[in-house]
């Protein structure tokens, strides 16, 4: 935040508060262009109106609410500015609490809210994740990784390929039975809170969208990633709430498998183009280093699928062997 929204932000929670004296303490920014501060017991959140979407976040906010699925709830707003004034959650990030003894029991707790944020009454109003949306999200892989960080130059032939590829995904996502689907549902956007319950964070960005996305999110984290038994784990157990809760559409356990993967190969192209493109356009060379581990899920799971293997043979041979690249996953 530049001084002079740091300056108008105190002076408006000095305000709402009727404290003359407050002071904001940072605590963070993240991948957007929030920043967000602690104080008088609540969040302040500058999120600038150019770029950040506060009138849905203070819409869903009030869905989850009304859901009882922990989030941060909004106590005062100023849209014009795009200034708001959450809950604290304290600062338990549930990334921060994993490991080998805990993940089961931690993912069994995230995983048991995706039927509930599936079935939010909001679904229909949200912004359908269709083919249009993911045209956009599927230029951010070779605009900002390929060409800009790697300084490649595809022929029209790899050009194909990936268009080809990209189409098989966005005809697997659309095919998937269409919920809401919060699009970053990950260890650093849930929040371990006080009775050890799971709240989520940044749901601004929420579509509707495919049943497996928010879950190929969690469980193959771009930010940890865990044993294929895990993973596994977690799918069966997905599986066996989305089908109590009347939502897998006849989907038999392979073709939610099949599904999961295809679904988390797109959303893996499209972040490891972000967090390309967060270091060249925004400057957070942050993100630089989850990278490998990203397209490492994307390989792996090209393999196994007879549709993308020229893919995944492409990508091991002209992208995973740049040196930009070369750093264990």
């Amino acid at each position: 935040m530049n001084q002079s929204r740091q300056t108008l932000l105190t002076h408006w929670a000095r305000q709402q508060l009727a404290d003359p004296a407050l002071q904001l303490t940072l605590i963070s920014g993240d991948a957007s262009f929030r920043r967000y501060y602690r104080g008088g017991g609540l969040i302040w959140v500058d999120a600038p109106p150019q770029t950040e979407k506060n009138g849905a976040f203070i819409q869903v906010a009030g869905a989850l609410a009304a859901a009882g699925i922990p989030a941060p709830r909004v106590r005062q707003a100023d849209l014009q500015q795009g200034f708001l004034a959450v809950t604290d959650l304290g600062d338990r990030q549930l990334l921060a609490e994993l490991n080998d003894q805990t993940v089961a029991a931690w993912y069994a707790k995230a995983i048991a809210v995706l039927p509930r944020l599936a079935q939010l009454p909001l679904a229909a109003q949200l912004p359908a994740f269709d083919v249009d949306f993911m045209a956009v999200e599927n230029s951010i892989f070779p605009q900002w990784l390929l060409e800009r960080h790697l300084g490649l130059t595809l022929s029209r032939a790899e050009r194909q390929l990936l268009a080809d590829g990209f189409a098989c995904l966005t005809d697997n996502n659309l095919a998937q039975p269409q919920v809401a689907m919060h699009r970053d549902y990950h260890s650093r956007n849930l929040m371990v809170v006080d009775d050890e319950a799971l709240a989520l964070l940044d749901f601004q960005d929420m579509v509707r969208g495919p049943l497996t996305y928010d879950l190929v999110s969690l469980l193959r984290d771009c930010y940890i990633r865990w044993p294929d038994a895990v993973i596994q784990d977690g799918q069966s157990q997905a599986y066996g709430l989305y089908q109590a809760a009347g939502l897998l559409a006849g989907y038999s356990r392979d073709e939610f498998a099949y599904a999961f993967d295809l679904t988390g190969l797109q959303r893996h192209l499209k972040a490891a183009g972000i967090f390309a493109r967060l270091h060249h356009r925004d400057g957070k060379p942050g993100y630089l280093p989850d990278i490998p581990r990203t397209l490492d899920y994307v390989l792996q799971v090209a393999q196994r699928h007879e549709p993308l293997q020229d893919l995944a043979h492409w990508l091991s041979t002209r992208v995973l062997t740049h040196k930009e690249l070369q750093c264990a996953p």
